[in-house]
């Protein structure tokens, strides 16, 4: 399916791309409104009550519980009994006065709880978002795995996986997308033509064995990676062996590093190069000034355009698109019952982004299937799965509206936050 929106009516006259400006299909007839569904989750006949309070005009919290006993500890995963604890955030575009945005940190490659960057970000709620390098990256743990689009400035591009689903919102109108993106990148000597295709933005490139303890970088004929970097990546460039190449804001060549690892200023970017990349990069920023090209595309090859107000976070696939469940069938731990957070939209425009508790007694959590049911319940025609496990977070002014499942609240990479007020570029 092509990078879909969800706002009925739109046209091609929209500021969004015209590849993301399919309407969205209305769901089946005599289906029951997110209201008065009550959750395909265990047994029929659970015990389900809802609880609502208005955050603002325009913003909802519904706190869903269905089942009433604790699980037993050794059947978290398979009771058919429950309880489930959902917690629901919905904001209407057209009433609410704000704007939906993803954030950081102070800077990419860390990590921020999903209460500090909510309160850091002076927003209502929010909730984590992306998958991030965690475990895997002890110095970069906040590193996006996949789309990382900060109003307007792309910080970290899609994977290319399949299974990644790209949510995106617009904070000019609140147009919410979802689908999975592609990128390519490539840098343009615009003197002498030479090109050389970029690999990655904002990621640690990956040095060939064997060549780390070369005395000169060039000599190394294993082909590496070559990757762009902003000043938002962290506070100094991943060090090591390869070269690296800075750059001012036209693009013109600052210096060049046969070693790895630099402080970029505001303006700056750099690129680094290892493997036989590095020789190759060389030869591309020698004698000047270097254009940078990155392209976002949806599905089916057409461009998304970047500018400011737009944000994007990965997660990994979709629950529902078209009004239809389309999650795919799985077995191993990620489709097992887990905490996880939703986001999604209704066919009437609604954004909604939810939490499932899991892990526990007081919440078993929901497999794949039982979460794209959940966001089917909600009336979400359009859904992504977000980071969850124990990243699930929601924070509403800064407190803890649910119960992580760790035994204190896990830093993420990145969240997805509700601004009260008027649409503010980022400074920078």
């Amino acid at each position: 399916m092509a990078f879909t929106s969800y706002r009925p009516g739109m046209t091609r006259a929209a500021t969004l791309t015209a590849a993301a400006l399919l309407l969205l299909l209305a769901p089946p007839a005599g289906r029951a409104t997110a209201a008065e569904a009550t959750l395909p989750l265990g047994e029929p006949g659970l015990a389900e009550t809802r609880t609502t309070q208005t955050l603002a005009d325009g913003v909802t919290l519904t706190r869903i519980v269905r089942g009433t006993e604790p699980a037993p500890a050794d059947q978290i995963n398979t009771t058919t009994r429950g309880p489930w604890v959902v917690e629901v955030l919905t904001i209407d575009p057209r009433r609410a006065r704000g704007q939906l945005e993803a954030t950081y940190g102070p800077d990419l490659a860390h990590t921020e709880k999903t209460t500090d960057l909510v309160r850091s970000s002076q927003a209502l709620a929010g909730v984590n978002a992306s998958f991030f390098t965690f475990t895997a990256s002890a110095q970069y743990p906040g590193d996006p795995v996949g789309l990382g689009l900060y109003d307007g400035r792309l910080l970290s591009e899609p994977t290319g996986d399949p299974a990644e689903a790209d949510f995106v919102v617009d904070a000019h109108d609140n147009r919410a997308l979802m689908g999975r993106l592609s990128w390519s990148g490539s840098l343009h000597n615009r003197r002498t033509g030479a090109t050389l295709p970029l690999k990655y933005v904002n990621h640690p490139p990956v040095v060939p064995a064997g060549c780390a303890d070369l005395t000169d970088p060039t000599q190394c004929a294993v082909p590496g990676d070559v990757v762009r970097f902003t000043p938002e990546f962290a506070d100094t460039t991943p060090a090591g062996a390869g070269v690296e190449v800075v750059l001012d804001r036209n693009g013109c060549v600052v210096r060049t590093q046969t070693e790895r690892g630099t402080h970029l200023t505001t303006g700056q970017t750099s690129v680094q190069a290892t493997g036989a990349d590095a020789a190759a990069l060389l030869h591309t920023a020698d004698g000047g000034c270097l254009r940078t090209d990155s392209v976002l595309t949806d599905e089916q090859g057409r461009q998304v355009p970047v500018r400011p107000g737009l944000f994007g976070v990965n997660g990994r696939y979709r629950l529902t698109a078209l009004g239809r469940i389309v999650v795919p069938a799985g077995t191993g731990s990620f489709f097992d019952r887990n905490p996880r957070t939703i986001a999604g939209t209704t066919r009437e425009g609604k954004v909604v982004l939810a939490t499932v508790d899991g892990r526990m007694t007081t919440s078993v959590g929901t497999t794949m299937d039982e979460t794209a049911a959940v966001a089917d319940a909600l009336g979400l025609t359009d859904a992504v799965n977000l980071d969850g496990g124990g990243s699930t977070t929601m924070s509403v002014e800064g407190t803890l509206v649910n119960h992580p499942s760790g035994s204190t609240e896990r830093s993420v990479g990145d969240a997805l936050v509700f601004v009260p007020g008027p649409y503010r570029p980022t400074e920078g």
